[in-house]
């Protein structure tokens, strides 16, 4: 819901829809949403479009990020050393990048392969 001033309800979660003709709709919370948007270097809002040329700068930004957190997961942390192997598994329970990206990055590879745009809002 919105206010008189157009602002969120702050109860109200905020869901992105990324579509197109080519394969389909994802669905993403906002918070996720946004983060794909920033990892593809456009300002999280409300509506927008990928057209069939941005698509592999677009599929190359989330797989470039993907794999800059699969090295950083795999380094050892110092507090790590200290814990026991029952306790520092905890980041094993994490949704990973990769597993929120995955739908996407496949929406824009269908649409980049059939060379339509995807859209998305909120």
């Amino acid at each position: 819901m919105t206010d008189s001033a157009g602002l969120r309800d702050q109860n109200t979660i905020m869901l992105y829809e990324f579509k197109s003709k080519a394969a389909g709709t994802v669905v993403m919370t906002g918070a996720v949403g946004d983060r794909m948007l920033g990892i593809i270097g456009r300002a999280p809002g409300p509506q927008g479009v990928f057209t069939p040329e941005q698509l592999g700068a677009a599929i190359e930004a989330l797989q470039a990020a993907i794999t800059v957190e699969k090295l950083a997961l795999q380094q050892p942390t110092p507090d790590a050393q200290d814990k026991d192997d029952e306790t520092s598994d905890t980041a094993g329970d994490a949704i990973s990048l990769a597993q929120r990206a995955l739908p996407l990055i496949e929406l824009l590879s269908a649409a980049r392969a059939a060379g339509k745009p995807v859209t998305w809002g909120v």
